[in-house]
């Protein structure tokens, strides 16, 4: 996920996660189809191609991705607006420290953000 956010450099960039049974097997990078440093959002045909392949697999969606270029890794009134998962947790990659980039996982259900924790193994 760090790679593909500096890879999208100037832009935000984006993902998905998913996986059987809580856990994440794969990631899945996609393409910023909104190309902004600002905004985010799934390209629809890449999107479409993941969500079947994960049907197929009898994965769920666990998480959704995406990079802050310029501030911290918190939800802004944008990403709570556009939250239509609330089942999925949600990942932000803040760039803004290129030296240390920071993960933060969150819950946004009913516009109202719940910090999760984020265990990578």
């Amino acid at each position: 996920m760090v790679e593909h956010a500096f890879q999208g450099l100037p832009n935000e960039a984006c993902g998905l996660l998913a996986g059987p049974d809580g856990k994440v097997e794969a990631f899945y990078p996609m393409t910023n189809a909104d190309h902004s440093d600002m905004t985010y959002r799934l390209d629809a045909k890449e999107q479409l191609r993941v969500f079947n392949e994960i049907e197929e697999k009898g994965w769920n969606l666990q998480a959704i991705f995406h990079s802050h270029t310029h501030t911290e890794a918190y939800p802004s009134e944008t990403d709570r607006r556009q939250a239509f998962y609330p089942e999925a947790h949600y990942l932000l990659l803040s760039l803004s420290d290129h030296d240390s980039p920071v993960l933060r996982g969150y819950t946004i259900r009913d516009g109202q953000i719940e910090e999760q924790d984020v265990v990578v193994r």
